[in-house]
């Protein structure tokens, strides 16, 4: 139907209304301004930006006695590498860096992006200078996140990047993830940004430091899906350099069904909780959700896997100088339900799904198991998540239930070994992620 103000209001003698020439004119601009506008709906669904690679920030210990895997990596007026692997294929790369935890501004001085050939060493031709509202220097709030200007890059799934960025910050990072899984690289003194070989980077580390995202404009409409939780999730003692993960094994699952539309983005933190901060594993899940989950670009689906630490750390003996486990707080099955149920409650009002998973084996004594078989029976029985993948039995050992099978175990009673991380991956069926019916 015709707005009012287009409808004629004059008839020719057969009584068929008599349009004027420049109330015609006037119609077809308002047809043409329709159409265009519905061309620009379609065009900005199929460019709409998705991540494509991320990791949750957290903040770095502050205590004189932190011991040294809690301290993070002098950088200043040295240049910083990091090597990422993207789950999306895509072109128009933006890279987001975040001062979470800053004390005082972040200034990066210049950043890169390139195509990894090995190691620190990269593809020269590939190299791209990054912009921050067309200026080369970003300088990033303390508690605020910043987003580089669009590079024009392709971009494929699981081919490495690498992130390098120069400041002369002064001061230790207070932004870090602390387990990243993958070597990072550190020069010498001096800005070597555009610098391709790897002679130039002779230091190596193994945390993740202000680097929060990395989206691409996909070349299909295309999804994400976050894999939140703990270090189960963050891949604590799989193989380093490797993506051994159980999020990375699910995207090779997805890649390999021919999904290539769909990411899967990391957000575990090793040691976090679902209800409690904690001075070295981050703010507790409830808090940072939104933020590390749902704020995430192109975010369809959530997998939220989290809860031994919150059983174990209320029973660890507080000690001196820097305790990880404060506070240490015996939580109840009551109390875990609640905090799944305000993820739940966070998920639906953004319209984004949200998948629980079981609390896998973990070697607890009695009162602490009690509670692991109170939450599972809840996620698998309440019906309050929208699907539900059990982790639990994709790892126990069917003769000893309450603990892992051994060729899936680590070593230490708790995190999986590469077997497990897999087995975990295969146990998420692929009908419950974004209507991916295989």
């Amino acid at each position: 139907m015709l707005p009012t103000f287009l409808i004629p209001r004059s008839s020719s003698a057969d009584g068929m209304p008599r349009i004027p020439r420049v109330r015609l004119v006037a119609v077809i601009r308002a047809l043409l301004a329709v159409l265009a506008t519905g061309a620009a709906a379609t065009a900005f669904a199929q460019n709409a930006r998705v991540g494509a690679w991320a990791t949750a920030p957290q903040a770095v210990a502050q205590h004189p006695a932190a011991p040294s895997f809690n301290r993070a990596p002098a950088v200043g007026g040295r240049t910083v590498r990091q090597i990422i692997y993207p789950t999306l294929s895509g072109n128009e790369v933006r890279v987001r860096f975040s001062n979470a935890y800053g004390t005082g501004p972040l200034v990066i001085e210049r950043a890169s992006l390139a195509v990894v050939l090995r190691g620190a060493a990269v593809d020269a031709a590939s190299l791209r200078a990054m912009t921050f509202g067309g200026q080369t220097m970003a300088r990033i709030a303390p508690g605020a996140v910043l987003e580089s200007d669009p590079l024009p890059l392709a971009v494929r799934a699981g081919t490495p990047l690498a992130v390098s960025l120069f400041t002369r910050e002064a001061r230790p990072p207070t932004t870090w993830h602390k387990i990243a899984q993958e070597t990072a690289f550190l020069s010498g003194a001096g800005d070597f940004v555009d610098v391709a070989q790897a002679s130039a980077y002779r230091t190596r580390f193994t945390n993740t430091l202000w680097l929060a995202g990395v989206s691409v404009v996909p070349e299909r409409p295309a999804q994400a899906i976050v894999a939140i939780g703990d270090s189960i999730t963050d891949g604590m003692h799989s193989t380093l350099n490797a993506n051994r993960r159980w999020p990375d094994a699910l995207a090779r699952r997805l890649e390999n069904a021919g999904r290539s539309d769909i990411a899967v983005l990391n957000l575990g933190i090793s040691g976090n909780r679902l209800l409690h901060d904690s001075a070295c594993y981050g703010e507790r899940l409830v808090a940072r959700f939104r933020r590390d989950a749902l704020e995430q670009p192109g975010v369809r689906t959530v997998i939220v896997q989290i809860g031994i630490n919150d059983i174990n750390f209320g029973y660890v003996p507080p000690h001196a100088g820097l305790d990880c486990d404060v506070p240490h707080a015996i939580v109840t099955a009551p109390e875990m339900i609640a905090g799944y149920q305000s993820l739940i409650a966070a998920a639906r009002s953004r319209h984004v799904r949200i998948l629980g998973t079981t609390i896998p084996p973990g070697k607890l004594p009695p009162e602490r198991e009690a509670v692991r078989e109170a939450v599972n029976h809840w996620v698998r029985t309440s019906g309050a998540f929208d699907g539900v993948i059990d982790f639990d039995v994709s790892l126990r050992d069917p003769t000893q239930p309450t603990r892992m099978l051994p060729r899936l175990d680590s070593g230490d009673g708790t995190h999986p070994s590469d077997a497990g991380y897999a087995a975990m991956a295969d146990a998420v069926p692929l009908s419950l992620l974004l209507g991916a019916a295989k």
